[in-house]
């Protein structure tokens, strides 16, 4: 009896020993409706890092990564339920979760937190979770939308020769009418009051296909600048628009879910000397794609059947949101086990102590790819900077360096308006120099 008991003890523990050692990373996103663009280019970006990755090195540090794909069509209620189907899977259950909504992120808040799961939102979400005393399990990392609005607006004052020169201005901020569109409505009237420019904020309904109403009130305000706030066909849209009345694209700025060739090609000339912010550098030339291309699509093996939009804004960033997830995992791991995978719990950890410096982007092939980064248990954005770069009617080219955010006047915003979500919710901010 004892004899076959140690024998089937010995053999749960090889069955337990032989598991495979996999990483599950839910893929929630959007491969049909307007903003079908966006959804698949990036999770083809994200999907090929990882088969690069565990191709190539076998996973990290030996963890396989695996993934599933999980349809939202940018809904909140289809978004809350890839999060429902997912949280679980896998050995550790779901590493971290890529919303790629606003509206979603807002509806996973509490969920991610009291499942201890990642809430990434990288470059969109709730700004004001980049305070992670209030906001623990909510990242949105490299560069909020208020930073990025501060940048913008850096911007055309170095155009306009000054930012005492924006005393007077007109500008337009011309957005989708969602919760990601109106997240910077209360940064840019805090800037119009600072530098003295006036700012009309016009909405445009869902999907944004009909815009004939909101250009001609553009018209008639007369704006010195028109801020784009779109997304999918919002954007080709918009540029037309802009064509047909004469408005200047040179004189248009668009956010970065509104600056990539999806947004810009089906507008044709219109779209010509158009200008868009950006957290990631387009391109192929870049080592991590070529590697890709060396070891994911030379096998037959990449996720896009359109391989002309390898090296493109938005397959990049899909490339870069991986990055941001593997490397969370290779931090974890150095605290909690090499080798092992790790929980939602473990990765928020390695989200907190992520750093990214220019030797580690050049280790990871990616130096002028994305921007260093550093986070901290307080900062959950990181980053801030900034590039823009302007349509010359065939590719994007890049006209500025990395332009700091005017964090003196974000942060104590972002700090506000947590704390007045701490006070709504009864939440007690953590106290980071205990933690870690």
């Amino acid at each position: 009896m004892r004899f076959t008991l140690a024998i089937g003890i010995a053999a749960l523990a090889g069955l337990a020993y032989a598991q495979p050692k996999e990483q599950f990373v839910p893929v929630n996103s959007y491969w049909v409706g307007p903003y079908a663009p966006g959804g698949s280019g990036i999770a083809g970006g994200m999907i090929d890092y990882f088969k690069l990755l565990n191709a190539r090195d076998g996973g990290i540090n030996g963890v396989k990564i695996t993934w599933e794909k999980c349809e939202t069509e940018y809904r909140n209620d289809r978004g809350v339920e890839c999060y429902e189907r997912s949280k679980k899977k896998g050995p550790t259950g779901a590493t971290l979760i890529h919303p790629l909504s606003t509206g979603i992120t807002y509806s996973l808040i509490d969920k991610g937190t009291a499942d201890r799961i990642p809430i990434v939102s990288v470059g969109y979400g709730r700004t004001d979770a980049a305070d992670g005393r209030v906001f623990p399990y909510v990242f949105p990392m490299i560069t909020t939308y208020w930073s990025q609005n501060t940048a913008k607006i850096k911007f055309i004052g170095m155009k306009e020769g000054g930012m005492e020169k924006l005393q007077g201005k007109k500008i337009v901020n011309l957005y989708h009418d969602s919760a990601y569109g109106k997240e910077t409505i209360p940064i840019l009237d805090a800037q119009a009051k600072m530098y003295g420019f006036q700012v009309t904020h016009v909405a445009v309904p869902h999907p944004g296909n009909e815009q004939q109403a909101q250009w001609l009130q553009i018209r008639q305000v007369k704006p010195d600048w028109v801020i784009l706030r779109g997304w999918g066909v919002m954007n080709p849209t918009a540029l037309k628009a802009a064509g047909k009345i004469g408005f200047p694209r040179e004189k248009m700025i668009g956010v970065w879910w509104s600056g990539a060739e999806e947004d810009v090609i089906p507008a044709g000339d219109a779209a010509k000397g158009y200008i868009a912010a950006g957290f990631n550098a387009p391109g192929s030339n870049f080592p991590v794609v070529r590697e890709i291309q060396k070891h994911v699509y030379a096998k037959g093996q990449g996720e896009m059947e359109d391989k002309s939009r390898i090296g493109s804004i938005y397959y990049n960033r899909g490339v870069l949101w991986a990055i941001l997830t593997t490397e969370a995992v290779r931090t974890a791991q150095g605290r909690f086990g090499k080798g092992q995978p790790m929980t939602g719990e473990q990765v928020r950890w390695g989200l907190e102590n992520l750093q990214i410096d220019e030797q580690r982007l050049k280790e990871l092939g990616a130096a002028g790819f994305m921007q260093p980064l550093k986070m901290t248990c307080a900062d959950h954005e990181g980053g801030g900077q900034v590039k823009f770069q302007q349509w010359d009617g065939r590719q994007w080219k890049l006209i500025s360096d990395w332009i700091a955010s005017d964090q003196k006047l974000v942060r104590p915003m972002i700090e506000a308006s947590a704390a007045q979500y701490a006070k709504e919710k009864g939440i007690t901010p953590r106290d980071c120099g205990k933690e870690n």
